[in-house]
């Protein structure tokens, strides 16, 4: 698992090149839930100091993909099913408000933006890579969060976003996943940005997250000894 060649000492601070090394490993699933993440492996794993992995599992446990349990250290952290729904509870309603918010209060600019986005990803979407999927789902966000003018649902999203990040990059893997995901995120953009129906804009953006938590789920057991 030596990832010394990876690190760079021009670029970012080495910090946050080994924030971004090992939110990938999790991501694409080298690092499993539950394994034990020892402080003297990843040393020699990234080519840095122990100060530096101890800041970057500082980081990633902020975002939850790390967990720190007592007399044993950190691991790569996993979730029960029922934590999982409950997530995706919390984030279908956040998503379904934010939907709602950018029909009422979008300007005109707002829509052209968020139009342009949709042509944008209709012709790229599909075969760009999981980190070019990820980018454009993420712009796709922004976007309606800027529109709906909420900042505190935006850093409210933005967490749960971070919570899930794991079950996000299976649907960027998942062929069929993604051709459903392209059609749920239509009815979106026609919702939000052609008809500005809030209640519209609201289920559209709502279903398609309770669509994709059952699927969460799904993936998560079949790559772990995850049980109800």
């Amino acid at each position: 698992m030596a990832r010394q060649d990876r690190i760079t000492r021009e670029a970012a601070p080495l910090r946050q090149q080994v924030v971004k090394l090992l939110r990938e490993d999790i991501l694409n699933g080298e690092l499993v839930p539950g394994e034990r993440l020892r402080e003297s492996m990843l040393c020699e794993t990234y080519g840095v100091s122990r100060t530096v992995i101890r800041e970057a599992l500082r980081q990633l446990e902020s975002e939850s993909l790390i967990t720190v349990v007592p007399s044993h250290g950190p691991i790569v952290t996993v979730l029960t099913a029922e934590e999982i729904r409950a997530l995706y509870v919390v984030r279908a309603a956040l998503e379904g408000l934010m939907g709602k918010l950018f029909a009422l209060h979008a300007t005109d600019r707002d829509i052209r933006d968020l139009l342009r986005h949709r042509d944008r990803m209709a012709l790229h979407y599909t075969d760009g890579s999981i980190e070019q999927r990820e980018a454009y789902k993420a712009e796709f966000y922004r976007l309606l969060l800027e529109g709906g003018g909420n900042v505190e649902l935006a850093a409210t999203l933005h967490g749960i976003h971070a919570r899930i990040a794991i079950f996000r990059r299976f649907a960027f893997e998942d062929s069929e996943r993604m051709d459903l995901s392209i059609k749920e995120l239509n009815r979106i953009y026609e919702a939000t940005g052609v008809l500005r129906d809030p209640d519209l804009a609201w289920r559209a953006c709502e279903e398609h997250i309770v669509l994709a938590g059952e699927l969460a789920i799904e993936e998560y057991r079949k790559r772990t000894s995850m049980a109800d």
